[in-house]
């Protein structure tokens, strides 16, 4: 392994200024060199750095100042040779033009090895096309380190970072990745959003021993799988994972171990701990922490496997120990995760010992989906409210103590859990000394306060908008001839009946980067254009790597029927919303639909939208449906759609002419769904298709006639699904229904 010393001496220096003398400089250079690049922007800087250093003396290729180079535009680079460091680059404002921006290799059989990358930030450095694939690092070779680095905002489909095993070359290769920030990554809404990969399974079957040590994730939302580990002999040990959607993942290959790492979930939903499958895994002397995953996002998830499983598939739990770990207030341990008619090997000679489940709130901790009889369970300790499994768990009264972030038991003479000396690494010791690390701040109103006098052009106005700008409109009518461009989180509001018309297709746009907050507004379409397909808001027509916000509240849509498929929002295919959330707002008389999220048509697994929220608003006279959300396919790595809707009324829905399908609400492979406290007077079919996962819908405290309402299902769990007791009210019209 190559030293882990930041302090180099070089026997000679030079500073060059662009890629040409670089390679230059390289070809000359003599192990001990330093060659500095000039601070500045590098654009279009495809860098190709191969050098012979020694361990004794690397060769050292470094920004003249920490952070001071900046590589824009179709910038990347690409590593080889033996003994070679890098250090200190910037890599912003573009994307890779190659499938990495940073490669342990300069071609397939030209591989580095022993070499290191430090101090070097990738930030938001995405490519525009959303589901267009590409890694932001990519690691081949042997006994190579990627240490105190920052990757923050990967928006496009593709890896962050991933270990490749794909060549006898990089099997084996004991590959150190430590003290590195893993910062914000926004849920992709697909598969392919890891933030770190280890192996394929194709090669899973094979050793890496790659060593991931105290680095911090702080929020990596991409999809289920935070950490992919696809293959044999990896260790993970001191890393926090910080409000991280997902879970640390075994999904392909054996005898890996995940020890004395924390997973601090503070009630964020879906956050995750460890997921097991395979043979011979070790989960030892973890913390978990406010964890609220479910399914295949638990706190602690051991999965069933596949008889003699294809290698890309899941093979079964065998010979694996789960011990001394502790779980504080998380939701969800899963036991036979996933069984079904395909997942049915349960696991085997499986220990779960000596650990800590505590809830201080939650009873039904636990989930069985199967025969437990293979795993064996010795000195866990329960909160005594939690229903247990059996033998192997014992119910004690304690008081939870806090030390340094860390809950643990005030009953000193409990042994199981993590152990005294526990430690992983902080926040401030990850990532590049220069960098500051992104906050989780607010979205909307924390820019400039701006009144907006009576009639005046918003369009003007609103020109140099800045992100978190407050607009507040004064009373009167405000009439737009141009469409808004919404490329940064905004709030348009009032608190004097501001009415908006608008003559163009759309009032609103919102762009990459944009964010929307209505709030006391009265949207008039009466003097929209005489076409079909308008919106009062829409996304952009192109594809957008950075998720949306769309807040609504306090607001009147009316007299939106100038032509047919009059839209509130209209998405386009390749654009995210990680959030709308429609409250206390009245619509009436639209033509099309409310929100019409289903461009992702593949059925893929792709959609447009993860949390959709109504709550409190009234809809009549809505020629399409208020609801069109959609997600396809059978892929099982992300979480959403969900929808909760909750004291809203639905009167006369779905009769436009142009409702071909005849729907009201059309919700295909939504994940949960929660219907509560409204009514349905009048409506056309309200139609709920579950395709993939555990989808869950809960309907209860409503009138609606049941004979609207049409529930198919593709996940053979239909047949489990039952009206409750005294559905129907007197009227006829259901009052409650759970399935």
């Amino acid at each position: 392994m190559i030293s882990t010393k930041c302090d180099y001496k070089a026997k000679a220096e030079d500073t060059i200024g662009n890629a040409a003398e670089l390679k230059t400089k390289l070809a000359l250079a003599n192990p001990g060199d330093t060659i500095k690049l000039a601070n500045g922007e590098w654009k279009n800087a495809e860098l190709v750095i191969k050098a012979q250093g020694s361990k004794e003396a690397p060769i050292v290729v470094m920004a003249e100042t920490f952070g001071g180079v900046k590589l824009t535009g179709s910038s990347n680079l690409k590593l080889g040779g033996e003994y070679v460091v890098v250090s200190g680059l910037h890599f912003t404002d573009g994307y890779t033009p190659t499938a990495e921006v940073i490669s342990f290799k300069i071609k397939k059989n030209d591989l580095a090895n022993n070499c290191r990358v430090t101090q070097t930030v990738i930030s938001n450095y995405s490519n525009p096309e959303r589901h267009e694939s590409d890694y932001w690092v990519g690691m081949y070779g042997k006994n190579n380190r990627f240490d105190h680095n920052a990757l923050v905002g990967k928006g496009n489909k593709g890896v962050t970072m991933a270990v490749r095993l794909n060549s006898e070359e990089s099997l084996e290769n004991s590959h150190l990745i430590d003290h590195n920030y893993f910062g914000p990554r926004e849920n992709l809404g697909a598969n392919g959003g890891e933030t770190l990969r280890i192996g394929t399974s194709h090669y899973s079957l094979s050793f890496s021993n790659t060593q991931v040590l105290n680095n911090y994730f702080d929020r990596c939302d991409g999809e289920h799988e935070i950490i992919s580990n696809k293959s044999c002999g990896n260790l993970f040990k001191g890393n926090v994972f910080e409000e991280c959607v997902g879970t640390l993942t075994f999904r392909h290959g054996n005898e890996n171990t995940v020890e004395s790492n924390a997973f601090i979930g503070n009630g964020k939903p879906h956050t995750g701990g460890i997921r097991v499958i395979n043979e011979k895994q070790k989960v030892l002397n973890n913390y978990g922490y406010g964890l609220t995953g479910h399914r295949f996002r638990g706190a602690l998830v051991v999965m069933n496997g596949v008889p003699n499983s294809p290698i890309n598939r899941y093979h079964p739990v065998k010979d694996s120990e789960i011990n001394n770990n502790t779980f504080i207030n998380c939701d969800y341990v899963q036991l036979c995760a996933g069984s079904d008619a395909e997942r049915s090997a349960i696991p085997q000679t499986t220990s779960i010992s000596n650990n800590i489940f505590w809830n201080e709130s939650k009873n039904d901790v636990f989930t069985a989906y199967d025969d437990i009889s293979g795993i064996t369970f010795d000195g866990n300790i329960l909160s005594s409210n939690i229903k247990s499994l059996g033998d192997g768990f014992e119910a004690v009264e304690s008081e939870l103590v806090q030390n340094a972030g860390i809950y643990s038991l005030k009953d000193q003479s409990i042994t199981a859990g993590i152990t005294k000396d526990f430690s992983v690494v902080s926040k401030d010791a990850a990532g590049p000394s220069w960098y500051e690390k992104p906050t989780n701040g607010k979205t909307f109103g924390y820019g400039r306060a701006i009144a907006v006098e009576a009639g005046a052009d918003l369009f003007k106005v609103m020109a140099d908008a800045q992100a978190g700008d407050v607009y507040t409109l004064a009373g009167g009518e405000y009439l737009l001839e141009k469409k808004v461009p919404v490329s940064v989180p905004i709030t348009v509001q009032s608190t004097e009946a501001a009415i908006i018309k608008f003559e163009k297709s759309n009032l609103f746009v919102i762009e990459n980067g944009g964010a929307l907050q209505l709030d006391g507004l009265t949207i008039d379409g009466a003097d929209s254009p005489d076409y079909a397909g308008n919106a009062v808001i829409s996304t952009s027509r192109y594809s957008m790597n950075r998720n949306y916000k769309l807040f609504i509240n306090n607001c009147e849509f009316r007299d939106l029927d100038v032509n047919h498929s009059f839209n509130i929002l209209k998405v386009y295919k390749n654009t995210f919303a990680d959030s709308i959330m429609i409250e206390n707002s009245i619509f009436s008389d639209v033509s099309g639909t409310i929100l019409e999220l289903n461009q992702e048509s593949d059925d893929i697994g792709i959609y447009n939208a993860e949390f959709v929220i109504l709550e409190n608003n009234s809809f009549k006279n809505i020629g399409k449906e208020v609801v069109n959300l959609h997600r396809g396919g059978s892929d099982e790595s992300t979480f959403g759609p969900l929808l909760f809707v909750d004291h809203c009324s639905f009167e006369r829905v779905g009769y436009g002419p142009k409702n071909k399908g005849g729907k009201a609400f059309t919700l295909h492979g939504v994940q949960k769904t929660i219907i509560k406290n409204s009514v349905f007077d009048d409506i056309k079919t309200f139609d709920i298709y579950h395709t993939v996962g555990e989808p869950i819908t809960k309907i209860s405290d409503c009138s609606m006639d049941l004979s609207k309402l049409v529930i198919s299902d593709k996940t053979a769990k239909l047949s489990n699904l039952k009206l409750a007791k005294n559905a129907k009210g007197s009227d006829g019209k259901i009052v409650g229904y759970k399935l």
